[in-house]
């Protein structure tokens, strides 16, 4: 496990053990009521950190109304005019992000990183396959991952120069192997929280999948602190989907966990059904608990024994079975009703 020095936002201490997931408001800067609803069904899906757009003065005006309706930090993403975080840290803005190398010259920077030392407020430096300096690039023939490290490392020695430690760093590509191998190296570079994620990702469905897999890597590795699921989709489906994620990880989501058997010739009842009827209900069960759906009993109570709870089909029926001891028969009709009950009692 990589050892992180702790940075504290809000009420959060990132790098302290747990997965912050992360998204970003989508509504229009301009339409304060839109954000602020949508600030709420994203605090209550799940996010854990939010972060709002700040493109212009104008929207400065966000941030106060987004942290009366909503608990968790705020995070203002800044480009081009680095007076925007200032105004923003004065509005009362949980963390900034920036991209040090967008925001002008030196003066600029240190300006940020002294108003944001006076106020607590850490800095995320973004780093992303398309902000890297022109110099960079033309080094190392593009945005490869030397290229991300070496733009990341050196805005975060600028803040370091600054007597600036508050920082939260991320290098994001499209790339699934350049995001990957670029976080290992600059894992390897610093002790700082490393926010995670696949940038430009795609639709819920290829999006998932390229963050899953990039991700899913580097929390395999002990690196990370941080998520965000990058979607061309609502963001309450970020929030799902990075949940999903580290379920799937064996992450302690505070949710119920789903195995499922991908069907073969001796199944005998509707199990995709079922599976998909039990899934859509246990997303509101907050338990830490293994729910099994299973097609026989040849792949039942035996290879789902670890499961908390599970059902193995039958001929036009279940059989409920607690950590691998059967508990009865039942109805297919009845069966997602008899283990919901089951699950109750848990």
């Amino acid at each position: 496990m990589r050892k992180v020095t702790p940075v504290r936002l809000k009420n959060l201490t990132l790098g302290d053990g747990k997965i912050y997931i992360q998204s970003m408001l989508n509504v229009p800067s301009t339409d304060i009521e839109g954000n602020v609803r949508q600030a709420k069904e994203l605090e209550a899906a799940g996010c854990e950190i939010l972060r709002v757009a700040i493109p212009d003065h104008e929207a400065v005006a966000l941030i106060p109304k987004i942290k009366e309706a909503i608990s968790i930090p705020l995070v203002a993403d800044i480009h081009f005019d680095y007076r925007l975080a200032l105004e923003s840290l004065d509005a009362g803005i949980d963390k900034i992000r920036i991209n040090p190398g967008n925001i002008g010259s030196d003066d600029h920077v240190k300006a940020v990183a002294d108003a944001c030392r006076n106020k607590g407020v850490p800095i995320r430096i973004g780093v992303n396959s398309g902000s890297v300096e022109k110099e960079i690039l033309a080094k190392f023939g593009g945005p490869t991952a030397e290229a991300l490290v070496e733009s990341g490392l050196y805005h975060m020695r600028l803040l370091e120069k600054y007597d600036f430690d508050q920082i939260v760093l991320s290098l994001k590509s499209t790339s699934v192997p350049i995001m990957v191998k670029a976080y290992r190296m600059l894992a390897q570079c610093c002790s700082y929280p490393l926010h995670l994620g696949v940038t430009e990702a795609g639709t819920e469905r290829m999006g998932l999948i390229k963050s899953a897999a990039g991700i899913g890597s580097l929390l395999l590795d002990g690196i990370g602190d941080t998520i965000r699921v990058s979607l061309t989709d609502s963001p309450v489906r970020e929030i799902y989907a990075a949940r999903d994620i580290l379920t799937g990880l064996g992450y302690d989501t505070g949710y119920a966990r789903l195995i499922s058997c991908p069907t073969c010739g001796r199944t005998r009842i509707d199990l995709i059904g079922l599976a998909n009827e039990v899934e859509r209900r246990l997303a509101a069960v907050h338990k830490n608990i293994t729910v099994a759906c299973m097609g026989c009993v040849v792949n039942g109570p035996g290879e789902a024994k670890e499961a908390d709870i599970g059902v193995a089909g039958g001929n036009g029926c279940g059989v409920l079975f607690k950590k691998g001891q059967i508990l009865r028969t039942v109805p297919e009709d009845q069966i997602v009703d008899e283990l919901m009950k089951e699950i109750e009692t848990l």
